[in-house]
């Protein structure tokens, strides 16, 4: 594996979890929910912006991208 496929892996990972927590939490419900569901699917928005960018990134400098 190389250092980009482990990079990519890695925030893929990350919106993963970031995912199932959030929808742990809205089927848990209640008061959790109330308090945590929205800013889990916030962060699930950002992590997801991020690993678009490191995707995107790793293509770009491994030649990979559009030519």
């Amino acid at each position: 594996m190389t250092a980009g496929s482990i990079v990519v892996l890695a925030s893929t990972l990350v919106v993963a979890v970031i995912l199932g927590f959030g929808l742990y939490s809205l089927f848990r419900g209640g008061d959790f929910s109330r308090t945590w569901s929205n800013k889990l699917m916030r962060m699930r928005i950002v992590a997801q912006l991020g690993a678009i960018i490191v995707i995107l990134a790793v293509l770009w400098l491994t030649g990979r991208g559009p030519q």
